[in-house]
């Protein structure tokens, strides 16, 4: 390592920061800006590689044609699968936080028979592109998705987002708002984000999962996220248990983005939140969301927690709304 700086940020309290790092890998005491060398975002070569094959294996799931496509940019190279249906309208998929495109378009695959998919591995998170950690607290996300748009030979294109991927569209849309045609925002950070402490309960059980490895306490954990056991697949559980057990876990999500530089975004905008999530929740995101964005609708989730299956009547809003 030539050269670190160090920027000291308190995200969390000091004690729940030392569980975390033993447990996660997390470090909520200082942000680390690395200059001349990539910070591995795996607890080990061995975890990266165990990784990397629950990728490989849950795009085969996936169960479409796909073609891995590179692209270079200032923040380093970034990885998308590109697939779908060829002839349809381009749509450009940031998926969650501490999760991958292979398993977000196992959740999506309602997008791939209308849309020509280009779903993005988010720089710094699981998958295959560039292990460069940006800060989440500024604009960074959205100046590197702007630029991913410009490599891919777009001058704007449709966008769709979950979760931390739901922030990620959200900071593009500040920085770079001519790029997005349309967007949709599904349960999404970076609008109004709950307290830390709505999300504070999970700890305990995340914290005797991470010292006995039963499957019990992972369940327990993601409860706190999904409310519903039978959202619960084998595919969710291996996702959540892999980002436990080999990812450095990011705990922090995309910052409330500013209502100044989001009115300057014009887009047809849908946003989707869930009644019962407890870290985006839908009487938050929403009543922010029309406030900020100019041509908005918003639909709230009934019933729904952050890990939810997306019921038929929704699917079917989201792809008529992307082909208006």
């Amino acid at each position: 390592m030539n050269k670190v700086e160090f920027q000291t940020k308190r995200t969390v309290p000091k004690n729940i920061s030392k569980l975390l790092k033993r447990c996660l890998g997390y470090d909520g005491e200082k942000t680390y800006k690395i200059v001349g060398v990539i910070m591995s975002i795996y607890k080990s070569q061995v975890g990266k590689t165990v990784s990397l094959k629950l990728y490989d294996e849950q795009m085969i799931k996936v169960g479409s044609p796909f073609k891995d496509i590179y692209v270079d940019t200032s923040f380093g190279k970034t990885h998308l699968i590109e697939s779908g249906n060829l002839n349809g309208k381009a749509l450009l998929v940031f998926h969650g936080g501490n999760s991958t495109t292979a398993y977000n378009l196992l959740m999506c695959k309602f997008l791939l028979n209308d849309f020509h998919v280009y779903a993005v591995d988010i720089i710094g998170h699981p998958g295959k592109s560039d292990e460069v950690k940006l800060s989440s607290n500024n604009y960074d996300y959205g100046k590197w998705a702007d630029e991913v748009i410009t490599k891919l030979g777009f001058s704007k294109i449709k966008c769709f987002g979950g979760s931390f991927g739901g922030g990620v569209l959200a900071k593009l849309m500040c920085v770079a708002p001519e790029k997005v045609d349309r967007a949709v925002l599904i349960v999404p950070a970076g609008i109004n984000n709950a307290f830390p402490i709505s999300s504070a309960k999970m700890m305990l059980p995340l914290i005797k999962y991470c010292m006995t490895k039963k499957e019990k306490y992972l369940i327990e954990t993601a409860l706190f996220m999904a409310i519903k056991e039978d959202v619960l697949d084998a595919d969710t559980l291996a996702i959540i248990k892999d980002s436990f057990d080999n990812v450095k876990t990011k705990v922090g999500m995309p910052s409330n983005v500013s209502k100044k530089l989001m009115l300057k975004c014009k887009a047809a905008t849908l946003v989707m939140a869930s009644e019962m999530d407890c870290l985006f929740p839908a009487r938050k995101v929403l009543s922010r969301a029309k406030k900020i964005i100019i041509n908005c609708k918003v639909h709230k989730l009934e019933g729904c927690g952050h890990m939810h299956i997306m019921p038929e009547r929704e699917r079917k809003m989201i792809i008529d709304f992307l082909n208006s």
